[in-house]
């Protein structure tokens, strides 16, 4: 494969019901992919049918669970490309529930890896980490070698994560890579509690004429980038074989403060309104500081840049759940 060549290559997605994966299955197929996802359907964890639901009779669709291996296997046998985004995605849940999340993110992961060295090493497997296993940055823009500090459990297992795949490229030869997400936005992620995406859940306090509460002056920088950029990130690492066994910074490279971004949200919405309160201790022993970017490495080698500026993308996922709201809220 080389560029972004899908036609007739068969792909799996796990947590293809989800915010990313669904979105991945649209370019797939829109790219002449035969696409399969798999999905538990966990309750609060992202699923929705409805994110598929145009184009269903195209996929392969499984109601399964990522950390049944037997059923891992049937499922990667034939693959070319698998995309491993089944997870839980909540940190503030992770710290309430860490087994879970042990069991989800890294059992899950795991077991896809192992599948793959079963029955199909010569796949491509991309996970999401995240930029929440940098923790507090000590340097900015943060690049791919700075140091690690992970603050929660969530951070923990996407970084366990990130090394599983490493050393299943370097030990079994599997074609791995790995993109440290920032803070991806768009339509088709769940909207019933914050939890998942703050930005979306401002858009949704705005589309409702709420208040949109901003902790502290609203300075801390934030790197938000649009879900179509995710999508194509994705698509690049699953594709270019100058992706084979890299880990990648993935964000917008241009932050943007909370303040700013609530404000912009009001304003591209036209409802809502910005208020500030103080931090609440719990969150407070989480926040990780400013964050920004540095996205010159993939750049370099799959030759992505994010093509979304920030107001239009507000302005695409406003107008989304405008129309589709009955799904999500």
């Amino acid at each position: 494969m080389n560029d972004l060549q899908y036609k007739d290559v068969r792909v799996l997605i796990t947590g293809g019901l989800g915010f990313i994966g669904s979105n991945l299955a649209r370019a797939l197929l829109d790219l002449g992919a035969k696409v399969s996802i798999v999905d538990a359907l966990i309750p609060n964890l992202g699923g929705n049918w409805f994110n598929v639901e145009s184009i269903r009779d195209k996929l392969e669709t499984v109601v399964g669970d990522v950390r049944d291996l037997a059923l891992m296997q049937d499922l990667v046998a034939n693959k070319d490309v698998i995309f491993s985004l089944a997870a839980q995605v909540d940190h503030i849940a992770s710290m309430a529930d860490p087994i879970f999340d042990l069991d989800m993110s890294g059992k899950g992961a795991l077991t896809v890896l192992e599948a793959c060295r079963r029955k199909k090493r010569g796949a491509r497997v991309v996970f999401p980490g995240s930029r929440l296993q940098f923790g507090r940055p000590r340097r900015l823009p943060v690049d791919e070698d700075h140091p690690m500090d992970p603050m929660n459990i969530y951070a923990v297992h996407r970084l366990l994560g990130e090394k599983y795949h490493q050393v299943y490229h370097n030990a079994f030869g599997i074609s791995t890579c790995v993109l440290r997400l920032s803070n991806p936005f768009g339509p088709r992620q769940q909207m019933r509690h914050s939890q998942y995406g703050i930005l979306n859940w401002f858009v949704r306090l705005a589309l409702e004429n709420r208040e949109i509460t901003v902790y502290g002056d609203g300075s801390q920088q934030r790197d938000y980038f649009y879900i179509q950029d995710a999508v194509d990130a994705f698509l690049r690492a699953g594709s270019m074989e100058a992706a084979d066994g890299q880990v990648f910074n993935v964000g917008a490279g241009a932050p943007i403060t909370m303040a700013e971004a609530a404000r912009t949200i009001v304003d591209v919405v036209g409802s809502g309104k910005v208020t500030h309160i103080p931090w609440p201790e719990d969150r407070s022993r989480q926040e990780t500081g400013g964050y920004i970017t540095d996205i010159s490495k993939i750049e370099k080698a799959l030759g992505w840049r994010p093509k979304v500026n920030f107001k239009d993308g507000v302005r695409q996922t406003a107008e989304y759940y405008r129309t589709h709201r009955e799904h999500y809220w």
